[in-house]
């Protein structure tokens, strides 16, 4: 599977435990809220013979909610090689910082 199948496979995912999904979102667009924003973040690339054998590529996963007990933190948490990354709040919202190897 190539990379723009794998996000869009995290985009469905990500659809299932939240009403609102936006990949790297341009500054246009409103957002309605609860939302989950992701971006590509960074790369694990694993070698072998000095050649990139294996890249793991890692999503930056903000949770962006108006509820500070958020049902959603606990859905994102859950997935395979997610950690929690920190917490702020910015315009009377919520937001919550996981990172996610995918």
């Amino acid at each position: 599977m190539d990379q723009s199948q794998r996000r869009l496979t995290l985009q469905t995912q990500l659809q299932t435990l939240a009403p609102n999904v936006y990949f790297q979102p341009p500054a246009s667009v409103k957002m309605q809220y609860p939302a989950i924003v992701y971006h590509h973040d960074d790369e694990d690339t694993q070698f072998a013979d000095n050649k990139p054998y294996r890249t793991n590529v890692r999503y930056m996963i903000t949770i962006i909610d108006p509820d500070p007990d958020s049902s959603i933190r606990d859905k994102v948490s859950a997935l395979p090689m997610c950690t929690f990354n920190r917490f702020y709040t910015a315009d009377n919202l919520n937001h919550y910082v996981y990172n996610l190897y995918f």
